[in-house]
Formats: structure tokens, C-alpha cells, sequence
């Protein structure tokens, strides 16, 4: 069974915001702007994209 993925996609830099932001942001992978990752989709990354969603497009 293959488990699910998403793409997480930095549109907005971190820098002004908190450096729990930014911590969150770098641990998620993502270093530049419009840089895309995929991770596996797991509560624990639900609630890192929770707290950034602000800086960041998921998909599906």
C-alpha cells in the first residue's frame, strides 16, 4: 500500500515572521521561494502546515 503524499509549496518567505515560522518552514524541507516538496502525509505534518499555512500552498 502506498502512502500518501502531498506538495508543499513555500509562495511566501518567512523572514518578519517568528523564528518558530521560519524553524517550522525549514524543518518541512523547503529552503526558496516557490521550491516544491513532497512529504508523506501524516498528522504531525498537518500540524506543521497548520502553523504556516499562511506561507504555504499544499496539494493533494
Amino acid at each position: 500500500m502506498m502512502a500518501k503524499t502531498v506538495k508543499i509549496t513555500l509562495v511566501k518567505s518567512p523572514i518578519g515572521y517568528s523564528k518558530r515560522h521560519k524553524n517550522t518552514v525549514r524543518a518541512l524541507g523547503l529552503r526558496k521561494v516557490n521550491q516544491t516538496v513532497e512529504q508523506e502525509d501524516t498528522d504531525v505534518l498537518r500540524g506543521m502546515l497548520s502553523l504556516v499555512n499562511h506561507l504555504v500552498v499544499v496539494e493533494e
